[in-house]
């Protein structure tokens, strides 16, 4: 507790190897509250600079902190193809409005092995014609893999963008069975 006897802000972050190159994990006491790709030493540096300004608090490296064991777990599990719905506690604090509206509804209505137009997504939460602001909500996902923005994809069967690249999208739509895995 800080000296006004609240409990302090506690964020808690890894990196964890994957089939799509090494992700950092972040989560709070309320959840799993960022994921990041490419989680270089400097890719790191940069997620960790806005985790601090937007939460308040200095994330701390903890690999084993009680508050990544469960999604450091599901996350491994996920890309060994032995769990297709992640079922842990979000922290939405880094995304609000019609963004957090969209993700949440991806989160809970497109499962594993599908996807949805952008425009489809923007209906589902009563804002047909929205498809372009759906996109700015994906690319703003801070939730990335856990809350699927990669089975997002243009109506026209385009595969669209993805702030991961889309090399790392073919592959997370492959180990869905959405699309067949490279030949090379």
């Amino acid at each position: 507790m800080d000296s006004h006897g609240q409990y302090e802000q506690q964020v808690a972050w890894a990196v964890v190897g994957t089939d799509i190159g090494p992700l950092m994990l972040a989560a709070t006491r309320d959840g799993l509250v960022s994921v990041v790709f490419h989680a270089t030493e400097k890719v790191c540096e940069k997620a960790l600079g806005r985790l601090a300004s937007r939460l308040g608090t200095e994330p701390v490296e903890a690999p084993d902190s009680p508050l990544l064991a469960e999604p450091i777990r599901q996350v491994k599990q996920y890309f060994a193809g032995t769990r297709r719905d992640f079922e842990l506690p979000l922290d939405w604090a880094l995304i609000s409005g019609f963004n957090r509206e969209v993700l949440r509804e991806l989160a809970s209505g497109v499962p594993y092995g599908t996807v949805v137009g952008y425009g489809d997504l923007a209906g589902r939460v009563g804002q047909p014609g929205a498809a372009q602001a759906v996109g700015m909500a994906m690319g703003a996902n801070p939730l990335p893999v856990v809350v699927p923005c990669h089975r997002v994809v243009e109506s026209d069967g385009g595969i669209g963008g993805f702030g991961g690249g889309l090399e790392t999208k073919r592959k997370l739509l492959a180990l869905e069975g959405v699309l067949p895995e490279p030949l090379f």
